[in-house]
C-alpha cells in the first residue's frame, strides 16, 4: 500500500440511478463528490428502470471520475485505495461501477475495497463530525427501514426493520396518488408543511414491543381514501393528506427511536438515507429527543449526503481500511441483497 501524508480514497457508487465519483481524504475530508442524477431518465415510468440505470452508468462512470481526480486535484499515484459499492443495490447498476472500479484497481496496483451501500449511508455522518461507538442509526431510504447500533467500527446489529414498504418507498407510491412526479419525497413534505394531520391514518405496529415497522397498511389506507373520495366526488386537500401520510410515518420512526434509545443508551443518533432529508422527519426527531434525550446528540449530514453519493462510501472505505479488513481481489461480484450483519 502507497505511504501518503494522507490517505486518499476514490469512491464509485452505483448501487441504483446515480452514477456517483469522489476522492474522500483521510475518510472525513471531501475534495471531490460528482454525481450524475438520472432522475429525468426514470420520471416517466414512475420510478427507476434497472435497465435504463445500466446503460446510463456506463455512459457517465469515466467521465465522473475523470471529473472527480480533476476537481481533487490528485493523481491515481496519489490515492491509497479504491472502494466501490457492492451491495445492496439493482445488480445491473452495481456491476458497472464495480467493473470500474476493479479495472482501476488492477491497472493502478491499488486495494481493492468492498463497502456495502448502507454503511455508507451510515458513515456519511462521519464527513459531518466525528462518530464515538457505540451509536444509533436510523436508515429510511427508498428500499430500506432500518435501526441499527454501530457497537464499534463496521460491527453492525440490526434492532428492527421494515416487515413490508420502506419509508421512502411509500413516499413515492403515495406520491403517484396524488399526482407528483418521482421522486416524490421532497414536494410530499413541501405539501405536508402546509396541511394538517385531519385524516388520521393508522400508525402500524407503534404500540407493539418490538422496533419493526410496517408501512404498506399505511399506503394502502392512504390510496383507499382517495379512491373512496373518488368515488363519491368528494374533494380532499391535498396538503392534508400529505400532512396525515408524513405524520404517520413520522410518529412511528420516532417511537421506535426512542424505545431504541431507552433499551440501548448512547451518546449519539444518526439518521441516515435518501429519507433523512425530509424536514418533517427532522424537526419531529430534534424535537423528540430534546424532551426524551437531551443528552444524546443528533447528527443528520446535509442533504447533498443524504441521497446516494460516492463520498459516504469513501468515509466507509476508510473505516473498513483501519480495522485491517481485507481487500478485494479481482473476483468481486455484486451481492443485491447484501445486508449490515453479512458486511
Amino acid at each position: 500500500m502507497k505511504s501518503n501524508k494522507r490517505q486518499l480514497i476514490l469512491a464509485f457508487e452505483t448501487s441504483c440511478d446515480e452514477t456517483s465519483v469522489a476522492v474522500i481524504a483521510d475518510g472525513h475530508e471531501i475534495l471531490s463528490n460528482i454525481i450524475a442524477t438520472q432522475i429525468k431518465s426514470h420520471q416517466r415510468f414512475g420510478g427507476v428502470v434497472p435497465e435504463v440505470a445500466s446503460r446510463h452508468h456506463v455512459e457517465q462512470i469515466l467521465h465522473c471520475t475523470e471529473l472527480a481526480l480533476a476537481e481533487a486535484q490528485v493523481t491515481y499515484a496519489d490515492l491509497t485505495a479504491v472502494a466501490v459499492t457492492y451491495g445492496p443495490g439493482l445488480v445491473g447498476s452495481l456491476l458497472i461501477g464495480i467493473s470500474a472500479a476493479k479495472a482501476l484497481a488492477y491497472a493502478h496496483q491499488l486495494p481493492l475495497l468492498p463497502i456495502n451501500h448502507l454503511a455508507g449511508h451510515i458513515y456519511a455522518a462521519q464527513l459531518v463530525k466525528p462518530l464515538h461507538y457505540p451509536f444509533m442509526a436510523l436508515v429510511v431510504s427508498g428500499g430500506h427501514t432500518e435501526l441499527v447500533l454501530v457497537s464499534a467500527p463496521n460491527q453492525f446489529e440490526l434492532l428492527g426493520e421494515t416487515r413490508d414498504d420502506a419509508a421512502g418507498e411509500a413516499y413515492d407510491k403515495i406520491g403517484r396518488v396524488l399526482g407528483i412526479n418521482y421522486p416524490a419525497g421532497k414536494e410530499v413534505d413541501r405539501l405536508a408543511h402546509l396541511g394538517n394531520d385531519t385524516f388520521k391514518f393508522p400508525r402500524a405496529m407503534i404500540d407493539e414491543d418490538n422496533l419493526y415497522f410496517s408501512f404498506s397498511g399505511l399506503k394502502s389506507a392512504f390510496i383507499n381514501r382517495v379512491h373512496h373520495a373518488s368515488q363519491i366526488g368528494e374533494t380532499l386537500s391535498r396538503e392534508d393528506l400529505a400532512a396525515s401520510f408524513q405524520a404517520s410515518v413520522g410518529e412511528v420512526l420516532v417511537n421506535k427511536t426512542l424505545r431504541a434509545l431507552s433499551a440501548h443508551p448512547v451518546d449519539q443518533l444518526v439518521i441516515a438515507g435518501g429519507v433523512a432529508a425530509n424536514q418533517g422527519l427532522r424537526e419531529m426527531m430534534r424535537a423528540n429527543l430534546h424532551n426524551n434525550f437531551p443528552q444524546v446528540e443528533l447528527i443528520i449530514p446535509p442533504l447533498r449526503l443524504c441521497g446516494d453519493n460516492a463520498a459516504m462510501i469513501g468515509a466507509a472505505a476508510q473505516v473498513y481500511l483501519a480495522t485491517g479488513a481485507p481487500a478485494a481481489d479481482l473476483s468481486l461480484n455484486a451481492d443485491p441483497s447484501l445486508d449490515l450483519v453479512r458486511y
